[in-house]
């Protein structure tokens, strides 16, 4: 897989992660994780569920916050499941399929593979997002500078 394509992969995984925290799957989730996380060590899979616990707790305690909250701990687990998958290439199988999954057990339909191709000219701006995180900057490295 290609860098671009492992570093979707581990956005798709943090997402799905802390999109399970409510739901009747969690404890499937969790489980996947923890052993992917865990890489056959015990006591690892056991810090990792922890881990696991405290996103989850501060996801339902988190009110008003939620979506900052939410978006911090999907981008937390999407820096680990990177880490793991620079690593072990071998490991994105195992995460593709948890990723499917808590998809299917949160009733998450998905479109599949998607390739968007957006242009603008002129003065116009255009911010597309499908699934994950984004981050825009508009105007010129000029106009950037001056504010």
């Amino acid at each position: 897989m290609a860098g671009n394509e492992l570093l979707a992969l581990a956005s798709a995984g943090g997402a799905a992660l802390v999109g399970a925290v409510a739901q009747d799957a969690w404890g499937m989730v969790k489980t996947g994780f923890s052993r992917l996380l865990g890489r056959g060590d015990r006591a690892r899979e056991e810090a990792v569920t922890q881990q696991l616990e405290r996103t989850r707790s501060a996801v339902e305690a988190a009110g008003a916050d939620g979506e900052r909250v939410r978006a911090q701990h999907e981008a937390l687990w999407a820096g680990r499941l990177e880490d793991l998958l620079i690593e072990r290439p071998e490991a994105a199988a195992e995460l593709q399929t948890l990723v499917r999954e808590a998809a299917a057990a949160a009733g998450v339909r998905s479109a599949g593979h998607v390739v968007q191709h957006v242009s603008a000219s002129g003065n116009a701006q255009q911010a597309v997002l499908g699934h994950g995180s984004q981050v825009n900057t508009f105007g010129t490295r000029h106009q950037r500078a001056d504010d």
